[in-house]
C-alpha cells in the first residue's frame, strides 16, 4: 500500500514477470534470438530513471528475494499478477512459464496471482495442456503473445478459427481476463503481428471476456483508442506507457495518457509496472505525483484526480480479479444513473475538458 498526503492507494500491478533469460537457458543454435530478445528488453530498461538501472547480468535473471524486495517491500505493490510468456523457440525451459511463476505462490500467497496462457497453434495437445494448467492453478486470467514464434509460424490472430476454439474453452472454464500483448515489438518478433485489429473482432464476439490490451497498442495509440471506446470489455494495460514514457518521454506520455483518458476513460485503465524491465517504486510514486501539463496542446484532455489515480493503480484491476480491497483504500459508493445514449459520454468529456 502506498500513502501520500493522507491518501491510501491499493496497488495492483497487473503486468509483471519472473523470467529466466540466463545463458544456460538459451536454446542451442538460437542463442542470437535469446540474446537479442533480452537485449531489447534491456534497452527499454534504460528508459527508467538512471538510479534504477541494473547491470546486464542481473537483468538476465532475478531471485525470489529480489522480486519480494522490489515489488512488495520497496515497490508499494499489494497484489501482483504474473503474466506467463513461454518463448520456448529460444529459451529451453521457457522464458516465463506458469510453472516458474507458480513456484512462488506458496511463498507469497494471496499477494500473487499467476495467469496462464495458450497458443492455438498447438492444436488439441495445447487445448488439453490448457485444461490441465487450469485444473492445477485455477487461474482466471491468461496472457497471449500473438507474435510469438511457433515452428515455422511467426504469429497468430485472435480471429483465427483455432484461437476461437481456445477462447471458447477459456470462457467455459471461467477464465475471464485475457491480457494480449499489443504494443512495441521486441526483436526478432514482427511488429505487424501485434496489430490491434483482431482484438476489436474478438471482443465483440466474446463479450463474456475482458480483453486487457497490454501496452495499449503502442505505437498505434489512435487505433487502440478508437477501438476501445466502442468495446465495453476492452481495457488499457498501462505497462510500458508508464515505465517507458513517464520519465524518458514526458510530453509523449502526457499525450498518450490524455488520449486514453478522453476515449477509454479512467475506469478501464490498469497499472502495470512490467517488472523486471522496470521496478514499480518510481512508477507508483511518479503516477501519484503526476498532473497533466498546463500547456495549450494538452488543454482538451481530462485531468486526473486522486480518485482517478486510485482506480488506475489498483481498484480497476481488483474489480476484474475479484481482489478484496481494504476499506480505507476504497472509494465512496456512487449510484448509477440512467444508461447513456451512444456517444453521450464523449460529449460529456468534451464539455468537461472545455469548462
Amino acid at each position: 500500500m502506498y500513502e501520500k498526503d493522507g491518501e491510501k492507494y491499493f496497488v495492483v500491478d497487473s503486468h509483471c514477470h519472473f523470467w529466466d533469460a540466463a545463458r544456460e537457458n538459451w536454446v542451442e543454435g538460437r542463442e542470437q534470438y535469446a540474446k537479442g530478445w533480452i537485449d531489447c528488453f534491456y534497452g527499454y530498461h534504460q528508459l527508467g530513471p538512471p538510479e534504477t538501472h541494473w547491470d546486464w547480468e542481473k537483468f538476465l535473471k532475478v531471485s525470489a528475494d529480489d522480486f519480494e524486495r522490489d515489488m512488495f517491500v520497496e515497490g508499494h505493490v499489494d497484489v501482483a499478477v504474473f503474466q506467463s510468456t513461454y518463448l520456448k523457440e529460444w529459451y529451453a525451459e521457457g522464458f516465463n512459464t506458469i510453472e516458474q511463476n507458480g513456484r512462488l505462490v506458496d511463498r507469497f500467497g494471496d499477494r500473487l496471482i499467476v495467469n496462464g496462457r495458450f497458443d492455438p497453434r498447438d492444436g488439441d495437445a495445447g487445448l488439453r495442456q490448457f485444461e490441465q494448467d487450469h485444473a492445477k492453478y485455477g487461474f482466471t486470467g491468461i496472457k497471449l503473445y500473438t507474435a510469438e514464434w511457433n515452428g515455422d509460424s511467426r504469429g497468430f490472430k485472435l480471429t483465427d478459427p483455432e484461437c476461437y476454439r481456445f477462447l471458447e474453452k477459456a470462457q467455459e472454464l471461467g477464465v475471464k481476463n485475457v491480457h494480449v500483448h499489443k504494443g512495441p515489438t521486441i526483436w526478432p518478433l514482427d511488429k505487424d503481428a501485434f496489430d490491434v485489429a483482431d482484438v476489436d473482432h474478438a471482443a465483440t464476439d466474446f463479450q463474456g471476456l475482458n480483453f486487457i490490451v497490454e501496452h495499449v497498442g503502442l505505437p498505434r495509440i489512435e487505433d487502440f483508442c478508437f477501438m476501445a471506446v466502442q468495446e465495453p470489455n476492452v481495457y488499457a494495460g498501462l505497462s510500458v506507457v508508464i515505465g517507458g514514457l513517464m520519465h524518458a518521454r514526458p510530453k509523449f506520455f502526457a499525450k498518450v495518457m490524455g488520449e486514453l483518458l478522453f476515449w477509454v476513460g479512467e475506469d478501464k485503465m490498469l497499472y502495470g509496472g512490467d517488472y523486471n524491465i522496470w521496478t514499480p517504486k518510481w512508477q507508483v510514486e511518479g503516477l501519484v505525483d503526476w498532473q497533466m501539463p498546463d500547456e495549450e496542446q494538452f488543454s482538451d484532455y481530462p485531468r486526473l484526480t486522486t480518485a482517478s489515480k486510485k482506480k488506475i493503480l489498483g481498484l480497476n484491476a481488483a474489480k476484474l480479479y475479484d481482489i478484496p480491497v481494504p476499506e480505507e483504500c476504497r472509494l465512496p459508493e456512487t449510484t448509477a444513473g440512467e444508461p447513456m445514449a451512444p456517444g453521450e459520454e464523449l460529449v460529456d468529456d468534451v464539455a468537461g475538458a472545455q469548462a
